[in-house]
């Protein structure tokens, strides 16, 4: 059996020329990272035993080993950052490998267009990251002392049998609820407003559960901005005054960047596909 192509990412060749590529360990951990200069494109790989890291093997590993997971999560992780941080760099998601150097080459040539623009468009700007989170105890019960509708209902439980009054109670909290939830979209909703008019682009991702965070509080908000550089110092101040103005601890929020540019990379959009997708 031959060797597979693990991709980590791409950056312009110029750049490549400039600063040669520094030793990192692979994803096997026996091999070196090298480069496959393709055109005005050179990608970033290291070489993969077939037998060990095919399609199936790692399905296998994914689904029933964590610790694997975990190690090699984090060694795909650090490693993007680290070229990330010494070049234009298009980051590919975890796993992503080609059965051959012909197939890789193929689809880099068959991007060049959109590749030559995504990195002239990562050059000039930077990926941040916004996550909220919230204290839920503490918001419902500032909800449950100042909702107008709640001191209505407080007032009428308390002229009824106490029978009726239980069910009552049960309405109440609904309104809690449905108030709770409404707040805490709201709360990001209200940032977001002010951060997208700065950023080049943006997104809105799903939140991460408590199992994802391993945090107490619950996440509220997440997003991501790409922001020009010029820029970046009036978006991390329009956060931070936000969160001054807030002066309670009922929330708390987490900007973090500049990130190596997942959200905003076509090719690396388009290849989210994973675990050998080209083998």
């Amino acid at each position: 059996m031959g060797n597979l192509i693990y991709l980590y990412g791409l950056t312009p060749t110029t750049e490549m020329e400039k600063r040669a590529l520094p030793s990192i360990t692979g994803f096997d951990g026996k091999s070196s990272l090298y480069t496959l200069p393709i055109g005005e494109t050179t990608a970033i790989v290291c070489e993969l035993s077939e037998e060990e890291y095919n399609a199936k093997n790692i399905e296998n590993k994914v689904n029933n080993d964590m610790e694997w997971l975990q190690e090699k999560a984090f060694h795909h992780h650090e490693t993007i950052t680290s070229l990330h941080q010494q070049y234009t760099f298009i980051p590919l998601k975890f796993c992503t490998i080609y059965e051959d150097p012909e197939n890789l080459q193929a689809t880099i040539s068959a991007s060049e267009e959109q590749l030559s623009q995504s990195f002239k468009t990562l050059h000039a700007n930077e990926e941040w990251t916004l996550k909220i989170y919230c204290k839920e105890q503490k918001l419902r019960d500032a909800i449950k002392k100042s909702h107008p509708a709640l001191e209505k209902k407080k007032e009428e439980i308390a002229k009824l049998p106490r029978g009726r009054q239980f069910f009552e109670k049960k309405k109440m909290d609904s309104i809690v609820d449905k108030q709770l939830e409404q707040e805490k979209d709201l709360f990001g909703e209200i940032l977001h407003e002010e951060l997208k008019s700065i950023a080049t682009n943006y997104t809105v991702k799903k939140n991460w559960d408590k199992d994802m965070t391993g945090l107490k509080e619950d996440m509220v908000w997440n997003s991501a901005y790409l922001v020009a550089k010029e820029k970046v110092e009036v978006f991390k101040d329009k956060i931070l005054t936000f969160e001054e103005q807030q002066a309670d601890t009922t929330w708390r929020i987490e900007a973090t960047g500049p990130w190596p540019a997942y959200h905003f990379s076509d090719f690396s959009q388009g290849e989210e596909k994973q675990y050998a997708n080209n083998s």
